[in-house]
């Protein structure tokens, strides 16, 4: 759960219902709540911990402690809140006090301590973080500013800490390292404890002792401890296997966790820019800090340009704080909100705040999914039937025992009134007592909504290798019911490599584009300077690369600046210029305004205004431009038409548009008081165009094909983007989410103000038909998304930016870009696309509908199971009053039906079946007609069957010849075996609910394979040599023979069933409807 509620990036829920589609969100606003049933929970991402509540305690539970394991802790949150609000309030009092201390110091005079030297450094780290901690802005002065600082621990501002492996271990070794002591995950031991807390296994268990010490009076040790020993041990191995299964799970979610956490950041050493883990900052890195970003450890500001800090995770206030010189404390954990800078890393780890914060709460990493809330729903259902059974049967036969109408094996009365021994009696008792719980154990499917986490875990660790990281559980199955992904056009779509290749400077179109020569003096000094200062990236030459060009290293990567080295073509040293003036105010690029800018003074004390943005708004801006002979003349009207006509032909061969602009300021006018340089608004009028360049950036390998299998799935993809509507026309042709020019229209093609500036109604009229947004800003896809959703859409919507932030949490499921993307947007999001490519989030909407259809897969399986295991015990008991699978057996079955089951189909690996049929509506019910279909055909069988082994069963098999105990044990064997293969036969058709060649890549899933084998071989164990302990004996090869022609029918009658066709409507809505009718008619 995140820490971040009070940031203002974080907006409220907006939910809206109306929606009329399967996806809808009507029934889950606060108005559906109260109507709708306690499991009917279509979304759990914003949803209120009442509701929550409300479905647990509704559920039919027999081990709750291993049923909630994965689901949020509500006691735990409760009280994590609570230490997070302590530990707040402490760090805002002790700096409460230290200011009132340091006020009185300065009026009685008192001196401050010097720093006291830590081994090689001239401050120790009691000093640093006391001084941070407390804003200690004193203690800062005294130190001589960041400046003298910076001296004190041996870093340079400009180009860093050294950085080599001898100096990182001894700052790491003075002053820590940048990680908290994390409260270990649970031991295997653990899980063990929590696999007996089961009501009905503690029963089991009892009886067992119960049997045992029965058995051992009467029939002595060597022969008594079979039943109540087999029992026991059956109950063991079902716990042990439960608590690996448990365990293993444990593991992948702790890695998957720990991946997280490890955010990359970019800091200063030796002088170059270098990407390290979080985990990897040390005191003394100076760290560059630009918007979205995460605050890695405290520090000290060293120069920043509008910078402004989210502190709601430390003080849970949404307040933004303006940080200069006058307030350069900047603590762990914070966002940038705006602006950019660099910092002096003054204490990490431990030694901060946020340190200390993540240390204290214990991170519960819990969350249910809505399948697993509905499949709570379905197992207490279940449930609810298994007990009234279960009561049903032990009533019976306790009926039928004590008044003497069951027999046993040798045809005689188990119970006569008078005769029976008391010990006897009990024993009988408790082996009937034993058989009813083992019914209910098989009955509730505890293992149901754990199966959900299982495939999840399995997904999630496999999505890793497709590039995608899953940061809530919930959006891996809500993406399986995605029906339009809002997707960003720069880095997704496309490459994000850059390289101009169309310029107009001078008044005139260059040819070749990079040529520096074709550029007029004033024109070229100009246009490096602008580039040079107006960017917060920095210029290097790979080695790989050698003379043949120079690449742009900012926070989104890299990308190549010009054809064969544009920079060396137009004579630019970026350093060089950068160093020659000095920059007063920068202006951030912003997406609402889509431009930058910069205020630079130069040596001679001239002040330049610098912009560059969407070519069209800084062209907008523009009254004069620079011509061939070096002259600022006035932009006429013939200009205009033919600058915006050369951005038309270039957007529309689909080119990134930038204009590049300036105008010379009066330095008398530049605020000097830095609070009023803060609020300074940089003047954007007047400007003088320099050059406009066409950049291309061409599409990503494979998106055509991506974009394909998305409408193929009944996923519509949207382009929404910040560029020219032209150039976002060109690649939405070129990457197939316009068929045609045709489609090339309003509404198809929209611009964001225009979609702005319609009504409510009209925005969600056509809000369908949207196929491409240009020139969006962050709130249209924010009115976007809040439009589908109440068409009744599920929305995934991609996006880098902290401006992207409130439409990320708004989808149903967001999905950050990792390479690009900001920290704020990832928080944000749900999903975190490592490469930033759309063929890694096809893959994520793969994964997603493969989980939903490998619980379906487990819920056919086990239900067969569940449904023959009662009737055919049932009708036994009723009948006869002996049941043909006892304790020990239902306990093995249970075991193949829960843990193995689970493993073998919850981990299927998704295919391009699953992307050939729409989208999994969250409404529709999770049992389909097509399981209904296979499920009853397969259970009527093995009843129909089986049923008539245990009546008719002695003649059939040829048995009537020998004793009729001996014969009874060898068909109640026959029973049992012939039940086991059914399960493992119908283990394949459960692969394939709707196909007919269940076998279909059956040997590239060796889990599948090797869980098959193993419940084969031991079945043949258990058969051949564990007889004493499961009441069974060894069988003839005729007769195994028998049992697996039993089990293999189910193949070819899978196959024939599947040719029957099924209605659409589903059998709830059906029974709903007819109810519906005739209530109508008695009205």
């Amino acid at each position: 759960m995140s820490l971040f509620k009070g940031s203002p990036y974080r907006r409220q829920d907006l939910e809206a219902g109306g929606g009329s589609r399967s996806g809808g969100f009507d029934d889950d606003d606060d108005a559906g709540e109260a109507s709708s049933g306690p499991f009917d929970i279509g979304s759990t991402k914003h949803i209120p911990i009442e509701r929550l509540r409300r479905w647990r305690q509704a559920a039919l539970v027999l081990n709750a402690s291993r049923r909630f394991r994965y689901t949020l802790d509500l006691k735990k949150e409760e009280d994590r809140k609570q230490t997070i609000r302590k530990i707040r309030a402490h760090a805002q009092v002790i700096r409460a006090a230290y200011l009132f201390k340091e006020a009185g110091d300065r009026a009685n005079g008192t001196p401050l301590s010097l720093p006291i030297p830590s081994g090689d450094y001239g401050i120790g780290q009691d000093e640093l973080a006391s001084m941070t901690r407390d804003h200690n802005t004193n203690a800062l002065q005294q130190y001589n500013g960041v400046k003298g600082l910076s001296e004190l621990l041996k870093t340079n501002l400009e180009k860093g800490i050294h950085g080599d492996d001898d100096d990182l271990i001894r700052r790491k070794n003075i002053f820590g390292s940048n990680t908290y002591p994390r409260k270990k995950g649970r031991s295997f031991w653990m899980f063990l404890w929590e696999a007996w807390q089961d009501l009905t296994l503690i029963i089991l268990m009892i009886a067992a002792v119960a049997s045992l010490a029965l058995g051992i009076k009467t029939e002595g040790i060597k022969e008594g401890w079979y039943d109540g020993g087999s029992i026991a041990f059956a109950v063991i191995l079902v716990i042990v296997v439960t608590a690996i299964s448990d365990y293993r799970q444990s593991l992948q979610f702790q890695s998957l966790n720990d991946e997280k956490r490890n955010i990359h950041m970019e800091v200063i050493r030796g002088g170059r820019r270098v990407e390290v883990s979080i985990f990897d900052i040390v005191v003394g890195d100076v760290v560059p800090l630009n918007i979205g970003n995460q605050v890695p450890a405290d520090g000290i500001l060293i120069s920043g340009h509008s910078l402004s800090i989210d502190e709601s995770s430390m003080t849970g206030e949404s307040k933004i704080v303006h940080k200069d010189s006058r307030a350069p404390f900047l603590m762990a954990g914070c966002k940038v909100a705006d602006g950019s800078g660099t910092m002096l890393v003054t204490s990490v780890g431990i030694n901060t705040e946020w340190g200390l914060l993540m240390a204290s709460i214990s991170e519960d990493t819990g969350e249910e999914t809505p399948l697993q809330v509905r499949l709570n729903g379905v197992a207490t259902f279940i449930g609810i039937v298994g007990l009234l059974v279960a009561l049903a049967v032990l009533i019976v036969l306790l009926a039928r025992y004590f008044t003497g109408h069951t027999e046993n094996s040798e045809e005689t009365k188990k119970f006569i009134p008078g005769k029976t021994s008391a010990s006897d009696a009990v024993d009988g008792a408790i082996k009937i007592v034993t058989v009813a719980v083992t019914i209910v154990v098989v009955a509730v499917p505890e293992g149901l909504p754990l199966a959900v986490t299982l495939t999840l875990a399995y997904s999630m660790r496999k999505m890793m290798a497709d590039k995608a990281l899953v940061r809530r559980l919930s959006a891996c199955e809500t993406m399986g019911s995605s029906t339009t992904i809002c997707s960003d056009k720069t880095g997704t779509l496309t490459l994000n490599q850059m390289t101009v290749v169309e310029a107009y400077a001078g008044g005139r179109k260059m040819k070749p584009p990079d040529k520096g020569s074709l550029l007029s003096s004033m024109l070229s000094s100009l246009l490096i300077e602008g580039i040079a200062q107006n960017t917060n990236g920095s210029v290097f030459v790979p080695e790989w690369w050698g003379c043949r060009g120079f690449w742009i290293s900012n926070r989104k990567g890299h990308s190549q600046l010009g054809h064969q080295g544009s920079i060396s073509q137009i004579g630019m040293d970026f350093e060089a210029v950068r160093s020659g003036s000095s920059i007063l105010y920068v202006f951030p690029f912003n997406s609402e305004k889509k431009r930058g800018g910069v205020a630079v003074q130069l040596p001679d004390s001239q002040v330049h205004l610098h912009w560059k943005g969407a070519a069209e708004i800084v062209l907008a801006s523009c009254t004069r431009y620079i011509n061939e002979n070096d002259n600022v003349v006035p932009m006429t009207e013939a200009k205009v038409i033919f600058f915006k006509k050369a951005i038309e032909d270039m957007a529309a061969s689909s080119l990134r548009c930038v204009a590049i602009a300036y105008r010379s300021y009066e330095m008398e006018k530049v605020p000097t008081d830095e609070e009023q340089l803060a609020q300074w608004v940089l003047p954007e009028d007047d400007l003088v165009l320099l050059a406009i360049v066409g950049i291309k950036d061409p599409c990503r390998p494979g998106v055509r094909d991506a974009v394909q299998l998305c409408q193929k799935a009944g996923v519509k993809v949207r382009m929404v983007t910040g560029d020219n509507l032209q150039t976002a026309k060109a690649i939405a042709l070129e990457c197939g989410i316009l068929g045609s020019g045709a489609d090339a229209t309003e509404p198809y093609l929209i611009e964001g103000k225009s979609f702005r500036a319609l009504s409510e109604s009209r925005r969600l009229e056509i809000a369908d038909k949207i196929s491409v947004m240009g020139r969006s800003s962050p709130n249209d896809k924010l009115l976007l998304v809040q439009a589908l959703k109440r068409k009744g859409h599920v929305v995934a919507v991609t996006g880098d930016g902290t401006n992207d932030a409130p439409a990320l949490h708004e989808a149903d499921i967001g999905l950050a870009m990792g390479i690009q993307g900001t920290e704020v947007a990832k928080e944000s999001s749900d999903i975190i696309i490592l490469d930033d490519n759309f063929a890694s989030v096809v893959k994520v909407v793969r994964w997603g509908r493969s989980v939903y259809a490998n619980i379906q897969k487990f819920i056919q399986f086990q239900l067969t199971v569940n449904v023959a295991a009662l009737i055919i015990n049932v009708v036994a008991a009723v009948s006869s009053g002996n049941v043909p699978l006892n304790a020990v057996q239902l306990l093995w079955v249970n075991l193949i039906m829960d843990t193995l089951g689970a493993l073998a189909l919850a981990t299927e690996p998704p295919t391009d079946h699953l992307m050939h049929r729409p989208p999994v509506g969250r409404r529709e019910p999770l049992i389909t007609n097509i399981m209904w279909r296979n499920l009853l055909i397969q259970a009527i069988y093995q009843v129909s069957v089986l049923l008539v082994l245990n009546f008719r069963g002695r003649s059939i098999l040829n048995l009537e010849h020998k004793t009729p105990a001996v014969a009874s044990k060898e068909k109640n064997t026959v029973i049992f075996n012939a039940f086991v293969l059914c399960q493992i036969f119908n283990e394949f058709n459960a692969r394939k609910p709707d196909e007919v060649n269940v076998f279909k890549g059956v040997t590239t899933n060796r889990l599948f394979m090797g869980i098959v084998g193993i419940t084969l071989a031991l079945q043949i164990i258990i058969i051949e040599f564990l007889g004493k302990f499961t009441s069974t004996v060894r069988l003839n090869w005729q007769l195994w023979f028998v049992c697996a022609v039993i089990g293999f029918i189910s193949w070819p009658l899978a196959a024939i069933g599947k040719l029957i066709p099924v209605p659409k409507t589903p059998l709830s809505e059906f029974f709903t409807r007819k109810f519906r009718r005739r209530r109508d008619s008695q009205n």
